[in-house]
C-alpha cells in the first residue's frame, strides 16, 4: 500500500486512481478514504487523476497521538502533494476535510491549486461564540468527547442516525452505510478521534476562506444536523472571493443516495468548467 512519511515520521496512507488533472479527496471524521471509494471511481471514469488519503489517527494512516489538529492536517496534506508533485489540484473536502483542504489552500497551496470544493464543510467555525451566535454550543463537542471516551463503539453507531439523517421521517438509508460508518470510524485511534474534535469544532478559519483565490464550489445540505449551514456554508459564500453556493434541500451530512448522485454530478461540471 503507498504511505508518504511527514516531517515528524506520521505515515500517511494514500490511494489513487486513473490519470490526468489531479483531484485530492479528503474524508470527515471519523472516517477514512473509504469515504470516498464512490468518487474515486467516477473521477478515474471521467478522466482523472483521482486521489484519496487517510488523516493521521484514522484509517490505515498512523496512530499518532500528537498532531490532531488543522494546522497539522494541512502539513500532511502539503507533503502529500509535494511528494506526489501534484500541479493544476482540485481539492475536495468533506466535513472536516472541508477545513483541511481550506486552510491547506490558503497556507501552501500557492500555484498549485486550481479549484477548490467542499461539502458539509466547518469552516468558518462551528463552535458557538458571542460573535458566531449561529455556531453549536460548545456542551455538544463535550458530549461528543465523551461519547468517544466512554463508549466509541457505540457513540458511532448512534451518531451515524444524523449523520446520514436516519432519524428523518421517509429517510432511505441502508444498514449498509450506517454498518460501515461504524466500521470506519472503529479504525481510529482514539487520541486521533478526541483531539479532532477541538481541530474541527473550535479551528477559526476566517482568514483561510478570505486568502482563497481559486474558483470554489461550497456544497451543503439543507438538513445536516452535524454542521447546521448558518453557521458554514452560508457564512462561507461570503468570505471567499469567488464562490459558489449550492444548497441540496434536505440533504443530510453523509454524502449518501440522490444527494451523493447530484454532488458528484455538481462537482464534475465544477471540475470541467
Amino acid at each position: 500500500m503507498p504511505y508518504i512519511t511527514t516531517a515528524d515520521g506520521t505515515e500517511i496512507y494514500y490511494t489513487e486512481q486513473g490519470t490526468g488533472q489531479p483531484v485530492l479527496l479528503s474524508h470527515g471524521w471519523p472516517l477514512s478514504s473509504d469515504a470516498w471509494q464512490l468518487e474515486l471511481k467516477l473521477l478515474a471514469d471521467a478522466g482523472y487523476r483521482a486521489i484519496a488519503h487517510d488523516r493521521r489517527g484514522h484509517g490505515r494512516s498512523g496512530k499518532t497521538g500528537t498532531g490532531n489538529d488543522m494546522d497539522t492536517y494541512a502539513a500532511d496534506l502539503a507533503a502529500l502533494v509535494d511528494t506526489l508533485d501534484l500541479r493544476d489540484l482540485v481539492l475536495i473536502g468533506h466535513s472536516t476535510g472541508g477545513g483541511e483542504v481550506v486552510r491547506y489552500a490558503a497556507q501552501h497551496g500557492n500555484g498549485r491549486v486550481a479549484k477548490l470544493i467542499t461539502a458539509g464543510a466547518v469552516p468558518p467555525l462551528m463552535v458557538q461564540t458571542p460573535e458566531n451566535p449561529e455556531g453549536t454550543p460548545i456542551e455538544v463537542f463535550d458530549g461528543i468527547r465523551a461519547g468517544v471516551l466512554n463508549d466509541r463503539s457505540q457513540f458511532y453507531r448512534d451518531l451515524a442516525e444524523s449523520f446520514y439523517g436516519a432519524n428523518r421521517e421517509g429517510a432511505q438509508v441502508s444498514q449498509g452505510a450506517k454498518d460501515d460508518f461504524w466500521r470506519q470510524g472503529m479504525l481510529v485511534n482514539l487520541s486521533a478521534a478526541y483531539d479532532c474534535v477541538k481541530a474541527f469544532s473550535e479551528t477559526d478559519q476566517t482568514a483561510d476562506l478570505q486568502a482563497i483565490d481559486v474558483p470554489m464550489l461550497i456544497a451543503h445540505g439543507g438538513d445536516d444536523q452535524i454542521v447546521p449551514i448558518a453557521a458554514a456554508a452560508e457564512k462561507s459564500v461570503k468570505l471567499v472571493r469567488n464562490a459558489t453556493l449550492k444548497v441540496y434541500p434536505g440533504a443530510p451530512h453523509g454524502i449518501y443516495g440522490e444527494y451523493q448522485k447530484a454532488l458528484d454530478a455538481d462537482i464534475l461540471a465544477f471540475i470541467a468548467e
